[in-house]
């Protein structure tokens, strides 16, 4: 007989800290020789990002120790941090280190460490690099060069550069060679065309953000000098190109949304028009370009293309550009991360499921096995305690869907009583132009296992279900986030899942900002978590990034147009009407969301008798990486759900809430 215990004391094994360790992904997979490589994530040394070599007989091994940090700042989100190639002498990489922002390049198993191959500059943000491809037949490695001209977050420019390998750049700006001419305000990295005579990028400029419209760029490759010829090809203000690559055969394939979903078309040599690659029922072939280098499709040297695709959830796929016949690899894999790379008939991904966290799958496309061969997943404890998760499709103002991921409370050891219903927390996503994807997070079943449902709301605006879904928010943030979220949340407690009484949402960053509007303008909620968010637009139009700077002209609209909207939405605006209590996180060196937006947040709030608690954390931006700082933040999390909703545990410490 399973014992009986009210929601939220039901005792877990998965404590913060577990959670905490397991916090994020691999990214960047890539070969090296016969070797794969990827970056993954170290919560528990700093919260930097490690390179990963997998060996030829199976064992993973770090290819650089701490403290180095595999991981660039271009557009404050990063990319695509390193690159590899095989000498003579073995393996290189080139690689962009976090602390100062400096190419190296590095040749394991040597006594010689790291060389810088770029130098520093003493000017505002100074010198980052990404996206890197390295030519060894030029001796050089291509990338993003990402220059700040001033102190200002927006006295910046951005263009496709050359760095020599041997090191001659490393204290000679000059030595650097530009090979666009910075007309655009933001690029990814070039593609090579087999022949090695074309190439391709991507561009694009403000207002427009890269699911808005982009520009795919081709040009001629000389001797030396910046590319020639160059000319569009596809895209433009209202088509979003979000990857291009070269085909064996010299045409250029690439992933467009000009009829409403990302798809992928191939464009041949002496064309003009491209042809659609796809025939099926409408789904995503692609996704928000919020770090430059993300792929979400490989050409093979075999004429076959590997490509992410699916609407919500995503499976790997190799499609045959010919005939359009697609088949999918088989395996338990709900969503494949925009990272793509191959070796011969292998494909390499990193995909996840409700069961096991991200892992590095290699496909073989002869035989059509798939199988992990690093970072594989091991279950920290029994997996009874993860939540069971399900596909919901809600009904919304105006009769529109609501897609979202409901995760009922969920524990073997105990049962709750027949006349309690549970507490449940909304988790509104970041962006807002992102998803919740369907993957086993440790931090929601921190939650769950303790008998707290949570509900992801992948709200209008969210990416992964065409470009008419996503744009629901054109305008309207702050407004249908909001009224998503609480759609979710009311439908939940009226069909008996959820207690109407003890319902709270939590978001980061723009879901943050949805977590804050939402505790302002309706009553629909007990508290709310909010980390890292968006609080006061006019200020944060002014102190953010670059990139973001001018997402508010789509998101709200143009301020000189309805300089109104930016006063009536914004959370600093709305304090007098926010009476739930809530806790409030942030990242002390956070350049997308400023802490100075958050002090001048919390002053309206002063005297005004709400309850909360306000913490902030040294050394960490604009989402957490260190162990200590999520484990902190997930337990102070709960002890907020556990004073309100009047949970008695006396394992949680109260938390302090100042009036």
């Amino acid at each position: 007989m399973v014992p009986t215990g009210a929601y939220g004391t039901w005792p877990s094994p998965i404590d913060a800290s577990l959670a905490a360790a397991h916090d994020g992904r691999p990214e960047y997979v890539g070969v090296v020789g016969d070797e794969v490589w990827w970056t993954e994530p170290r919560p528990t040394e700093g919260g930097r990002r490690a390179l990963v070599r997998r060996r030829a007989d199976g064992t993973e091994q770090p290819v650089l120790p701490a403290p180095w940090n595999v991981r660039t700042r271009v557009v404050e989100y990063g990319g695509r941090p390193w690159a590899g190639t095989v000498r003579e002498t073995g393996p290189m990489v080139v690689f962009s280190h976090f602390p100062d922002q400096r190419l190296y390049a590095y040749e394991p198993g040597g006594d010689t460490p790291p060389r810088p191959l770029t130098p520093l500059s003493p000017v505002g943000g100074g010198l980052r690099w990404a996206d890197p491809v390295v030519h060894p037949e030029r001796g050089e490695v291509w990338c993003v060069l990402e220059e700040f001209t001033g102190e200002g977050p927006g006295e910046v420019r951005r263009v496709v550069a050359a760095v020599p390998l041997d090191g001659s750049a490393a204290g000679d700006r000059a030595a650097v060679r530009e090979l666009t001419d910075g007309r655009h305000r933001f690029v990814t990295g070039p593609r090579l065309s087999p022949d090695g005579r074309r190439v391709a990028w991507l561009a694009w400029d403000h207002p427009n953000m890269p699911w808005d419209g982009t520009l795919l760029m081709t040009g001629e490759v000389g001797e030396d000098g910046p590319f020639t010829g160059v000319r569009r090809v596809a895209g433009g203000g209202d088509e979003s190109v979000c990857q291009a690559d070269w085909a064996a055969d010299g045409s250029l394939l690439y992933v467009s949304d000009r009829r409403g979903w990302w798809e992928p078309y191939r464009l041949r040599s002496g064309s003009s028009e491209p042809v659609a690659l796809c025939t099926g029922p409408a789904e995503e072939f692609g996704g928000p370009l919020w770090k430059v280098g993300l792929s979400w499709f490989h050409p093979l040297d075999s004429g076959l293309v590997a490509v992410i695709h699916g609407r919500g959830a995503t499976a790997l796929g190799i499609l045959d550009p010919e005939t359009g016949e697609l088949v999918d690899a088989a395996g338990p894999w709900t969503e494949w991360a925009p990272t793509l790379a191959a070796h011969g008939s292998r494909v390499i991904g990193v995909a996840a499921s409700p069961r096991s966290a991200y892992e590095v799958v290699e496909l073989d496309t002869g035989t059509g096995r798939a199988r992990v061969i690093g970072s594989a997943h091991d279950d920290p404890v029994d997996p009874a305690y993860y939540p069971e998760p399900q596909i919901r499709t809600f009904t919304g103002p105006d009769n529109r869907e609501i897609h979202a991921h409901i995760y009922p409370p969920h524990n073997p050891d105990r049962s709750a009583p027949d006349d309690e219903l549970p507490p449940f927390v909304v988790w509104a996503h970041g962006g807002p132009t992102d998803r919740a994807p369907l993957v086993l997070d440790l931090e929601i079943a921190y939650f769950t296992s303790r008998g707290i449902g949570v509900a992801e709301v992948n709200y209008g605006g969210s990416t992964g279900y065409g470009r008419a879904y996503r744009e629901r928010l054109r305008e309207q943030w702050g407004v249908l986030d909001v009224e998503d979220c609480a759609a979710v949340a009311e439908a939940l407690a009226a069909e008996g899942t959820a207690d109407p009484a003890r319902l709270a949402i939590r978001g980061g960053s723009a879901g943050g900002w949805t977590a804050a509007v939402s505790l302002a303008v309706t009553d629909v909620y007990a508290c709310g978590t909010l980390l890292y968010p968006v609080l006061d637009l006019e200020g944060w139009a002014e102190e953010t990034h670059d990139l973001e700077s001018r997402y508010l002209e789509s998101l709200i609209g143009p301020p000189g147009d309805v300089p109104g909207r930016y006063r009536e939405r914004a959370p600093i605006e709305l304090t007098e009407r926010i009476t739930a209590p809530f806790l409030l996180l942030q990242g002390l060196d956070d350049v997308v969301c400023p802490p100075a937006q958050t002090e001048r947040f919390l002053a309206r709030m002063a005297g005004r008798g709400v309850p909360h608690t306000y913490l902030a954390f040294e050394g960490e931006g604009h989402g957490f990486r260190r162990a200590d700082t999520m484990t902190r933040a997930l337990e102070s999390e709960l002890a907020l759900y556990v004073q309100v909703f009047g949970v008695t545990r006396f394992d949680v410490p109260l938390l302090e809430l100042r009036k």
